[in-house]
């Protein structure tokens, strides 16, 4: 992002925070930073969050990072989850550059955390109910990495230390797939991880982005 774009977007953070409220975060990304650890340029209401000015991405900024910009696109409301519980409606808005392609993003997190505790009191009541499973919002890049981890186990269906070698490079297809390599040292977390060495970490990585999956165990 240009300064002119992040100074714009940091007077429209606090614009849009100042209008709704200390339940209501900012957050704005810039994909284009060289060091993708420190991607918040801006943010109001950070502790809706945890979050502060110069933390990490999200795992929706990852993926934007990761996939090819033309197939990106805004996402309406959607549920988020915070480490300590609160349940937040949030927007992804892609900031373009003046050849369309994505620079940057607006994040708005509101926090209905009480609000669905009344919902969820009605709706025994009338016998309704919200199926969503929220996402969840990292405080920094390594509750961020320890939640791709998490979720490459539920992916495969064991804990890493008990996969077999196709399931490793199941485990970090989906990690690569998710943007986990983008943040720096994860390979590394990874290794440990796993408990593998450097060799079979990128082996395996490039047996996942190839497709090759074979049933060899290691």
């Amino acid at each position: 992002m240009t300064s002119a774009q992040i100074e714009f977007y940091r007077r429209l953070a606090r614009g849009l925070a100042l209008q709704f409220g200390p339940n209501c975060e900012v957050v704005v990304h810039d994909l284009e930073t060289d060091d993708i650890d420190y991607s918040i340029v801006a943010i109001e209401n950070g502790h809706v969050s945890g979050r502060h000015l110069g933390d990490g991405p999200s795992h929706v900024v990852l993926e934007a990072m990761h996939d090819a910009p033309d197939k990106l696109e805004d996402r309406p409301p959607y549920l988020t989850k915070t480490s300590d519980g609160k349940l937040l409606k949030s927007s992804t808005i892609f900031i373009r550059n003046d050849a369309g392609w994505p620079c940057g993003i607006l994040a708005i997190n509101f926090d209905i955390t009480l609000m669905s505790a009344f919902a969820g009191t009605l709706g025994s009541l009338i016998g309704t109910g919200n199926s969503s499973e929220p996402e969840p919002i990292a405080k920094n890049i390594g509750d961020l990495l320890d939640d791709l981890f998490r979720e490459c186990e539920q992916v495969v269906g064991k804990p890493a230390a008990l996969m077999t070698k196709e399931e490793r490079v199941r485990a970090i297809g989906y990690l690569d797939e998710r943007g986990a390599f983008l943040i720096s040292k994860s390979s590394q977390k990874a290794c440990e991880f796993f408990g593998i060495s450097k060799y079979s970490f990128y082996s395996y990585l490039d047996e996942a982005k190839s497709g090759s999956g074979r049933d060899d165990d290691r």
